[in-house]
């Protein structure tokens, strides 16, 4: 495998949450820098030495309501 893609959103109380797609790996942090390193940290810790991805792509998911009255 040479990469691993996680669905980044935002979380309830703030900051933002990451769940990898096929991987038991979540983390979460305050802001995208801290994120960007706690997901790194995961897949390091999922994976056993040598066999991590080369490529963890964040795929940022947001999501809008819009009312039409």
């Amino acid at each position: 495998m040479n990469e691993i893609i996680f669905s980044v959103t935002t979380a309830p109380e703030g900051g933002f949450m990451a769940r990898a797609l096929g991987h038991s790996i979540f983390t979460e942090a305050d802001d995208l820098p801290g994120l960007r390193s706690a997901v790194r940290d995961a897949v390091l810790c999922h994976f056993e030495e040598g066999t991590a991805p080369s490529v963890i792509r964040l795929h940022r998911v947001e999501e809008e309501i819009l009312a039409l009255a």
